[in-house]
């Protein structure tokens, strides 16, 4: 679709009605909707195909033009009587006055041709993106996802409408708030919308399910049942048109270069807090997105993994000559202590992993009544830590299997300990790393937080 902009000042009220005058002074033409995600791959340095339909009208016409700039092989399946979808804003003083949409459902036309393309194309193509805008063009993409997953290729879609029946067996659905309660109803809490959010995630076999949230940032759900989410990163926000666009296209892009989805999912919402700062339409360059990655001193491959990811981060990372550290531990309720002995342990080597354990293995260490905070919120807050890079999960009392098969280059516990006791001492040591004891803060600890607090709440109550 087309993106038009009519701009001008506003200096007096029409005799005719109560609306504003606007002395148009400027017109732009800028590609829309799936044409706007084409072009902020390319931009990101993608190579990209975009098939869709259109009408036989100048508009698209420009829409071609501007996409060559981009040199995104364009394959548009022109529709006699058809007109190309255009949206017309109408701005003055950086604000939109009026919007006004020219456009006809091509939900009627046949789509042997389209469908036909697409699967020519898959050979060369490392990931798909479906964006869906109910405009008609995508009637069956469930047929476009079989076909896709049958070649191997990822398949990211963009939703839209009631139905995400249609998406099921896609890698990752990205739906926004209003869209995903669409579905799931409305929730009560938190909790209820990561149950619900899950469970759809499950009966539609995704590989993942990303969550826009606006000014709440990002969630991703996997199908190893662990939420992940990013904080708005928006410093200011001029415009949210295409930013979800951005989100798919930076998604798209980070996972055909082989990031882990959750890495790929902190660059789209970075990209996504740079576009929102801007006025319409607009792309982020790599130069843009480099910025804002550097601010925010951020590995973009980091986060909650499972092992298997992990092992090839920590490959990756010894490959660049990087010093790989390793603790564990419960942290329950994140504490002063808890940040001091991470900084502490990460000032050791160039990337720390934090292993924690799971709801069951804290309760058989600590007793009914704990964990406080479940294992998915727990390594949510220790991944936000600028200290920690990487946090993977452990269901057994101790990480020892863990350590043995991960083999950091030094293995770090808080306390009063010797290696003897250290679970995956002997096997670090064995492989040539190192295992240190750092000690806790003083009069610091989850247990002496609770006790406190049970204590104050009792003493309110008396």
């Amino acid at each position: 679709m087309l993106d038009r902009y009519w701009s001008g000042g506003t200096g007096r009220i029409s005799p005719e009605a109560p609306v504003p005058v606007v002395n148009v002074s400027t017109t732009e033409d800028r590609p829309g909707g799936a044409a706007n995600v084409a072009i902020n791959a390319a931009t990101l340095g993608a190579s990209v195909t975009l098939l869709g339909l259109c009408g036989e009208d100048e508009n698209a016409s420009i829409l071609r033009q501007r996409l060559a700039l981009f040199d995104i092989d364009c394959q548009f399946f022109a529709q006699k009587g058809y007109e190309t979808i255009t949206k017309l804003r109408v701005m003055s003083r950086n604000q939109q006055l009026l919007r006004m949409d020219f456009e006809r459902s091509f939900a009627d036309v046949d789509k042997a041709d389209l469908e036909a393309a697409f699967e020519a194309a898959l050979d060369n193509i490392d990931v798909v993106v479906l964006s869906d805008y109910d405009k008609g063009c995508l009637t069956s993409p469930q047929t476009l996802i079989q076909k896709a997953r049958e070649k191997g290729k990822a398949v990211i879609v963009d939703p839209k409408g009631s139905d995400f029946e249609k998406y099921r067996q896609a890698t990752l659905v990205t739906p926004n708030m209003e869209e995903l309660t669409r579905i799931t109803g409305e929730t009560r809490s938190e909790q209820e919308l990561v149950e619900r959010t899950q469970a759809l995630r499950d009966k539609l076999e995704l590989d993942a399910l990303l969550v826009t949230r606006s000014e709440n940032g990002m969630t991703l759900f996997e199908a190893d049942s662990t939420e992940f989410h990013l904080p708005a990163k928006a410093k200011e926000v001029y415009d949210v048109t295409g930013a979800g666009d951005t989100v798919v296209s930076t998604l798209a892009v980070a996972m055909g270069c082989e990031l882990p989805v959750q890495a790929a999912c902190v660059l789209a919402n970075l990209a996504a807090s740079v576009v929102v700062g801007k006025l319409g339409t607009s792309t982020v360059t790599n130069t843009e997105l480099a910025m804002v990655v550097g601010e925010q001193s951020l590995h973009l491959d980091g986060g909650v993994m499972t092992e298997a990811q992990l092992a090839i981060a920590i490959e990756s990372s010894h490959a660049r000559g990087e010093k790989v550290v390793m603790t564990n531990g419960c942290f329950d309720i994140l504490h002063s202590g808890h940040v001091s002995y991470l900084e502490e342990a990460a000032a050791l080597g160039d990337r720390l992993i934090v292993a924690v354990n799971t709801d069951e293995s804290v309760t058989k260490l600590k007793g009914p009544g704990r964990p406080v905070n479940n294992v998915n919120r727990r390594m949510s807050v220790l991944a936000g830590l600028k200290s920690v890079d990487w946090v993977v999960p452990f269901s057994e009392d101790t990480p020892q299997r863990l350590i043995a098969e991960l083999l950091p280059d030094i293995l770090v516990k808080g306390g009063d300990y010797s290696l003897d006791a250290i679970a995956g001492a002997k096997e670090v040591l064995a492989d040539g790393g190192e295992v240190k004891v750092l000690n806790f803060e003083e009069g610091v600890s989850t247990t002496g937080i609770i006790e406190r607090i049970v204590e104050h709440k009792v003493h309110k109550r008396s």
